[in-house]
């Protein structure tokens, strides 16, 4: 199993622009929240007033990997997982389409936005490449929160020696032949 610092020098070398970066500030938790809300239909069974549902299901097993990768990040995003299971379980007993139109239209901005960055990072996705890049972009995020507050230097370091900092690229100019 690769290291979080693996995954994550592996997720940033296609994360490089600062616009990017700032579009998955948006981006990524809008995604992560669209897909627990429309995982939080059916609700299996209670227990001690807990709702099961799948979203749950998810959200502890996907909380368990990310403190695994990252003790500091993991609990990060066990915070906000629980945020947005809380979400879920607020929207599920709505009206189907009020709960599908929620779930649906955050996931579907956040992907807009997401590609809005890539358009300025002028790379693909990293899931494209490596599919674990869906998990892995809630725990950049968290990282990239993190260096932004001067905390978590020392995993900044590492994977700013393998890919080198972020930087605002300058624009590609179209040229007419």
């Amino acid at each position: 199993m690769k290291t979080g610092v693996q995954h994550l020098t592996q997720y940033a070398a296609y994360h490089r622009d600062k616009r990017n970066i700032a579009t998955h500030f948006v981006g990524v938790p809008m995604i992560v929240l669209g897909v627990v809300v429309l995982l939080s239909r059916p609700v299996f069974t209670h227990v001690d007033g807990v709702a099961m549902s799948p979203a749950l299901v998810l959200a502890v097993l996907t909380a368990i990997y990310y403190v695994k990768l990252d003790v500091f990040l993991g609990v990060a995003l066990t915070a906000f997982l629980a945020f947005c299971v809380w979400v879920g379980y607020m929207l599920a007993p709505m009206a189907t389409m009020t709960w599908l139109a929620a779930g649906m239209g955050v996931f579907a901005v956040g992907w807009v936005i997401q590609f809005v960055g890539h358009y300025y990072e002028q790379k693909k996705p990293a899931f494209v490449d490596d599919l674990m890049g869906l998990i892995i972009g809630p725990v950049f995020v968290a990282a990239e929160l993190a260096f932004a507050f001067g905390l978590r230097k020392d995993l900044e370091e590492k994977i700013v020696a393998v890919v080198g900092p972020a930087l605002i690229r300058p624009a590609k100019i179209a040229t007419v032949a």
